[in-house]
C-alpha cells in the first residue's frame, strides 16, 4: 500500500519536476546571453548609473580610467561634477529630457581630474520605478577624444597645405620629419613620394637648409622659443621661422615656416639703388658747399658783417652734418647690398687708438669733456681694416662726448687678452633707460635721450658700428646705468682667419640674434 501510495505521488509530481528543468533551461538560454551582452557592454564601453537627484550610483572601470578618478571619488558624487564649466548647462538639459521619458543621444565633453577636457558618444536611457516613475538614468558612453584630434588635425593639415608658405613638422626628439605641406613638397620636389617619415639631418645634408638644423640645435634645451633669420635656396631668397612647441606630452615638435621674400628684395633692391644714387648726387654739390663756406670764414680780408659770419657758420656746421648723413646711408646701402668692402692691414693698434683721440679733438672741445686714454703705452700688432677700425672708434668717442655732460669725462681703454683685443669707450652720462637698450643697434632708433637735434647725428651710426665689427671676426656690445654712466666696448681677433670677410652679405646664411 505504502509502495502504491509512493507510486502516485511521484507519478502526480513528474510533471511540476520537469516543468521546473524545463522552466530553467530556458531562462538559462534568456540569461546567459543577457549577461554576454552585458560583459561586453562592459568591456567595450563608459558605463555609469545616477539616481533620481542626479548622484552617480555605479561606474564601470573604463569610467575610473577615463576620468582619472576613483570608484569611491566617483560614486554619491553629483553627475554635474564631470562637466567642464563651459558646459554647466547641458546636465540640466539631459536630465529634462530624461524626466520625459525620453532617450538622450549626443556628444559630451567630460573633465579629467587633471583638469583636461575629454569626448564622449553618449547615450542616456531614463530608468523606471516599479509604478513608472523616473528614479534616474543608465549612460553607455564611447571616448571620442583621438577620433576628435584626428579630425581637427586633418582640417588644420587641410588649411596649411593651402598655404602658400613652406610649412614642415619636425619632432624634436628624433627629428623625424611628420608633416611637410604642398609648398614645401613642391620646393623639395616630394611630389611622388610623401616627405613624412624623413629625418631632418639626412634633409639637410642633401639641401642648403643647414641653418635650419642650427636653428633647431639651439632652441632644444634653450630659454629661448623661437628663431628667425633669411636663407638663399636655389636662388631664392626665404624668411624662415623656427619656433619650438610643447605638446601635452611633454615632449615638443619644431614648427618651421619659410615664405618667399624675393618681391621684398628686389623692391629693397631698387629703392637702395635709388637712395644710393640720389646720395652720391648730393654728396658732390654739398662738399662745394662747405669748401666755399670754409674759405670763407677763414678770408680774414673778407668784409663780413658778424651777423653774417654766424650765418654762415651755421649753415658750414649743417653742411658737415648732412654730409654726415648721407656718408652714413651710403655706408648704411653698402651694407645692405653686400658691397663694404674691408681692406685688412697689419698695423699697430695703440697708434690706431691715438689716431681716432685726435680725429674727436674737436667734438671733444666743443663737448667741453677730456678723453682719457690707456693701454696704449706699448705697440700691439694686429690684423684688421684700419679706416674702419678708427671709423668705429670715432662714432663711439663722438656718442661718449655728446652724451657725457658738461666737463664730463670720457674713458678710451685697450687690453690685449691674447687671441683678441678688447677696446671699449665709456661716459659719465646719463645712461640708456633698460626698456630702451633692446633698440640700442636697430637702424634710426629713437631713444629717449638721444635729442638728434642738440646732439646732431643720423641714429645709424650703432648700427653701421655693428655691421662693421662683425664683419671684422668680432663682437660688439655694452652695458649702461641710469644715472652713472654707459661703457661701449668690442672685441677683434689678433689675426683675421684665412676665409673671405671681405663683405657684410644681406642675406645671411645663419640665424639672426633675433628670439621670442
Amino acid at each position: 500500500m505504502i509502495g502504491t501510495i509512493g507510486a502516485v505521488i511521484i507519478a502526480a509530481g513528474a510533471p511540476v519536476i520537469l516543468m521546473s528543468v524545463w522552466f530553467r533551461r530556458q531562462l538559462r538560454h534568456i540569461v546567459d546571453p543577457l549577461e554576454q551582452k552585458l560583459q561586453a557592454l562592459d568591456a567595450h564601453s563608459v558605463v555609469s548609473t545616477v539616481d533620481g537627484k542626479g548622484r552617480i550610483v555605479s561606474v564601470n572601470d573604463k569610467m575610473t580610467a577615463l576620468s582619472g578618478r576613483s570608484r569611491d571619488a566617483l560614486i554619491g558624487s553629483p553627475v554635474s561634477t564631470l562637466y567642464p564649466e563651459s558646459e554647466v548647462d547641458l546636465p540640466q538639459r539631459i536630465r529634462a529630457r530624461l524626466k520625459a521619458g525620453q532617450t538622450w543621444h549626443g556628444e559630451t565633453p567630460l573633465r579629467h581630474a587633471d583638469g583636461s577636457t575629454f569626448y564622449t558618444q553618449t547615450t542616456i536611457i531614463p530608468l523606471s520605478d516599479t509604478k513608472g516613475g523616473w528614479n534616474g538614468s543608465i549612460s553607455v558612453r564611447t571616448d571620442i577624444t583621438s577620433m576628435k584630434q584626428l579630425r581637427s588635425e586633418q582640417k588644420t593639415m587641410e588649411v596649411l597645405d593651402e598655404l602658400r608658405d613652406d610649412i614642415w613638422i619636425v619632432n624634436s626628439s628624433d627629428w623625424q620629419l611628420n608633416y611637410m605641406n604642398n609648398a614645401a613638397r613642391q620646393r623639395l620636389g616630394y611630389l611622388g613620394p610623401p616627405a613624412e617619415g624623413k629625418n631632418l639631418e639626412h634633409l639637410i645634408e642633401q639641401t642648403d637648409f643647414e641653418p635650419i638644423g642650427l636653428a633647431c640645435r639651439a632652441l632644444n634645451g634653450s630659454a629661448e622659443s623661437a628663431s628667425r633669420f633669411e636663407i638663399v635656396h636655389d636662388g631664392v631668397p626665404l624668411h624662415v621661422s623656427v619656433k619650438f612647441v610643447n605638446d601635452a606630452k611633454g615632449s615638443g615638435f619644431f614648427l618651421i615656416v619659410m615664405s618667399d621674400i624675393s618681391d621684398r628684395v628686389a623692391q629693397d633692391r631698387k629703392k637702395s639703388e635709388f637712395v644710393a644714387t640720389v646720395s652720391h648726387e648730393l654728396r658732390s654739390p654739398l662738399t662745394s658747399i662747405k669748401g666755399a663756406l670754409s674759405l670763407l670764414l677763414s678770408a680774414k680780408d673778407t668784409q663780413i658783417s658778424d651777423k653774417a659770419r654766424d650765418l654762415m657758420a651755421i649753415a658750414h656746421r649743417n653742411s658737415d652734418r648732412l654730409i654726415l648723413i648721407i656718408n652714413d646711408i651710403l655706408d648704411l646701402e653698402k651694407i645692405s647690398s653686400g658691397e663694404m668692402q674691408m681692406q685688412l692691414q697689419d698695423i699697430d693698434l695703440s697708434e690706431i687708438i691715438c689716431e681716432a683721440r685726435h680725429a674727436t679733438a674737436m667734438i671733444e672741445k666743443l663737448s667741453n669733456v677730456n678723453i682719457e686714454v690707456s693701454g696704449t703705452a706699448k705697440p700691439l700688432p694686429i690684423q684688421t681694416d684700419p679706416n674702419r677700425l678708427i671709423q668705429v672708434l670715432t662714432n663711439l668717442l663722438s656718442n661718449a662726448c655728446k652724451f657725457a655732460g658738461e666737463s664730463g669725462r670720457v674713458r678710451l681703454s685697450l687690453k690685449n687678452e691674447g687671441d683678441h683685443v678688447r677696446i671699449s669707450v665709456e661716459d659719465e652720462g646719463p645712461g640708456i633707460p633698460v626698456n630702451e637698450q633692446h633698440m640700442i643697434f636697430q637702424r634710426f632708433a629713437d631713444m629717449t635721450n638721444s635729442d638728434r637735434a642738440a646732439k646732431g647725428g643720423t641714429g645709424l651710426g650703432l648700427s653701421i658700428c655693428k655691421a662693421i665689427v662683425e664683419s671684422l671676426g668680432g663682437t660688439i656690445g655694452f652695458q649702461s646705468r641710469e644715472g652713472v654712466g654707459t661703457e661701449f666696448f668690442f672685441t677683434l681677433p689678433r689675426n683675421q682667419p684665412e676665409a673671405d670677410i671681405s663683405q657684410i652679405s644681406q642675406l645671411q646664411s645663419k640665424p639672426v640674434e633675433r628670439h621670442v
